[in-house]
């Protein structure tokens, strides 16, 4: 083979590589998404049970002030949790671990906070995802593989013909 055809084998090759990658990214995606809805309906089914939204629960300040003028000594400051409120938080509630096949009971404010604390992760994979998804989606159409109606290589000398001082 000659020197300009193991170049554009080579230019194939890279070009397969990184839409591979889109795809796996893509996949991964997908899954996450999957569990993501997975975990707000957890979240959703453990608020209606402590009979709470997100905004339903006063700030500790609030509650604080609601119960000054008791003759009892109370702490300071009184920890409300959002998803708890006034539900017992020692409750045991039956969950599956997340990423196993287990099953347990659990205090109920340690399910919720399992289950925050993963979707806050997921959360921010989804979003790492999304952005190497658009980076790889960027190198690809810039390689021409993707049909555009105008290529970034078209669209970046058109700006940088106008941005030109005169």
């Amino acid at each position: 083979m000659d020197e300009t055809m193991k170049q554009f084998q080579e230019g194939l090759i890279e070009l397969e590589t990184e839409a591979e990658h889109l795809l796996l990214a893509r996949h991964q995606l997908v899954e996450n998404d999957r569990v993501r809805n997975g975990n707000r309906e957890a979240l959703t089914a453990l608020r209606k049970r402590a009979r709470t939204t997100k905004t339903s629960v006063a700030s500790p300040f609030e509650s604080i002030m609601r119960d000054i003028g008791g003759p009892e000594c109370r702490p300071l400051v009184k920890e409300v949790c959002t998803t708890c409120g006034n539900h017992d938080s020692n409750e045991r509630t039956w969950m599956m671990f997340p990423g196993t096949d287990l099953i347990g009971r659990i205090p109920f404010h340690a399910a919720h906070t399992i289950l925050e604390t993963d979707q806050a992760q997921l959360d921010f994979d989804a979003k790492r995802l999304q952005s190497y998804m658009k980076e790889k989606s960027l190198l690809i159409s810039e390689r021409g593989a993707i049909a555009d109606r105008i290529s970034p290589g078209v669209l970046k000398s058109l700006i940088t013909l106008s941005d030109k001082p005169k």
